[in-house]
């Protein structure tokens, strides 16, 4: 691999230099989900719902694709710091090639098994056959995000940043197009609805992957072989394994914790899913930024530490807390004061108006939390500490969110607004726990590669 076809990522890094790419490329996603939605909504408010739930169990297979998506952001990052540019081709080589088989394996296993999880998350009759639809199609090609994911981190660890937000962009066009096509264009004839919209999404993701695929050959970053599999890197696998899967581990708590979280929303009537959904799409605004600042701290900080830069990379993530904390609790509450506005974008079922402005005042206290979580987490594993996140975040989900979500929402009776209290509670407890663990620099020394 050649040393100039990666960009230099050291302390000097201006954080929107790698954050500002990701920042349009996380909203133009966002905005893809939004318009998907309100496409949805406006054909149907139950189609939205069973979307919404079939995506809620497709979350919990992309966290299991980025077991090694999250390994190769770490090992590449570091790897590039060290400047130890020879193992770089056997990485991108071993990434792609498990994904893909892990991918197309868990497709097939999703796609089997989709009507017992609809029966778990207790899905209303009126949207389960909708959800198994969009399972069915969305499903069965989720390989291709699984591959997607792994070429995405390794364009955004040796700093082309701005090509995902390319791809967001086209797919996001691709998305719209389709969407109209079969909802409300030539092919609405053919009363395809959620199918249209999922075959549209499916369409969208095999254009991401391919463009991916030509810019890493095209920049001339490396290559991607089955040569260089053999003989097979079983130790290299085994030590991404024992960085994704700890991260990894923590998203499916998450996700499983989201899905009891669910579970106890669909028992409170369809009027609360389609709120939870359309508060989603306006929530995913708030978050987007320091999202993206998290997201380039953990870049800049793995690239740091490979580098055997540990105080640079401890004093650089509260300078990026400083600027995200602040703009991330304006943009909640910009959101919380102007939702009995934007709410009609989707609906104007009062009583989902109401129950989702009370979840958009609780949301800025969730926002808090998690721009705390996402900035330490995001360090810690770029850091090589990628343990104590997953223990802190089973004890404060189930612990604090799933017990004071069933307390507050279900047994006092508060409702969905409930139930996001619990995940307030979550969030800001950990955030606070996360960002002691950074503060007590134990996570230094455990850096995956050696200088």
């Amino acid at each position: 691999m050649a040393k100039n076809s990666t960009m230099e990522i050291n302390e000097k890094t201006p954080l929107l230099l790698i954050a500002g790419p990701m920042f349009m490329e996380l909203f133009l996603n966002i905005l893809l989900n939004n318009i998907d939605t309100m496409m949805l909504s406006h054909y149907s408010e139950n189609a939205v719902g069973s979307v919404g739930n079939a995506n809620q169990v497709m979350f919990l297979m992309i966290i299991l694709f980025n077991i090694i998506a999250t390994a190769t952001s770490v090992v590449v990052a570091q790897y590039l710091g060290a400047k130890q540019y020879d193992k770089m081709n056997m990485i991108y080589s071993l990434a792609l090639v498990v994904n893909l088989v892990v991918g197309i394996v868990l497709s097939a296993t999703l796609v089997a098994g989709k009507g017992v999880l609809m029966n778990l998350l207790n899905v209303s009759p009126e949207m389960k056959p909708n959800a198994m639809l969009y399972i069915n199609i969305v499903g069965g090609g989720l390989f291709l995000q699984a591959c997607y994911n792994v070429m995405l981190q390794i364009l955004r660890c040796n700093g082309f940043t701005k090509i995902g937000m390319y791809v967001s962009i086209i797919i996001n066009l691709i998305n719209i197009a389709g969407n109209y096509l079969f909802l409300y264009g030539p092919l609405k004839f053919l009363d395809l609805g959620v199918a249209g919209v999922a075959i549209s999404t499916v369409a969208a993701r095999t254009v991401a992957l391919t463009v991916a695929l030509t810019y890493f050959y095209k920049k001339k970053i490396g290559r991607i072989s089955l040569k260089l599999l053999n003989p097979f890197p079983g130790k290299l696998l085994a030590k991404m394994v024992r960085i994704g899967l700890p991260s990894a581990g923590e998203n499916v708590c998450y996700n499983m914790y989201q899905m009891v979280l669910l579970s106890f929303i669909n028992s409170m009537g369809n009027d609360a899913v389609n709120a939870r959904v359309f508060c989603n799409s306006l929530i995913s605004f708030a978050m987007v930024f320091s999202n993206s600042c998290a997201m380039a701290t953990q870049i800049i900080t793995g690239h740091l530490v490979g580098a055997g830069k540990e105080d640079a990379a401890y004093k650089r993530v509260f300078s990026t807390l400083k600027v995200s904390l602040p703009i991330t609790i304006g943009l909640a509450t910009v959101n919380w004061l102007l939702c009995p506005y934007t709410l009609h974008i989707f609906t104007d079922n009062a009583k989902i108006i109401e129950i989702a402005s009370l979840i958009m005042f609780v949301d800025i206290f969730i926002e808090i939390g998690r721009c705390l979580n996402m900035t330490f987490v995001s360090s810690l594993k770029a850091a090589g500490d990628y343990i104590f996140p997953l223990l802190a975040g089973v004890f404060c989900m189930w612990g604090l969110g799933a017990t004071v979500g069933y307390t507050c929402g279900v047994w006092l009776a508060i409702g969905v607004g409930g139930v996001y209290m619990g995940t307030a509670t979550d969030e800001c407890i950990r955030g606070l726990i996360t960002m002691s663990r950074w503060r007590s620099r134990k996570w230094t020394g455990k850096a995956i590669v050696k200088d």
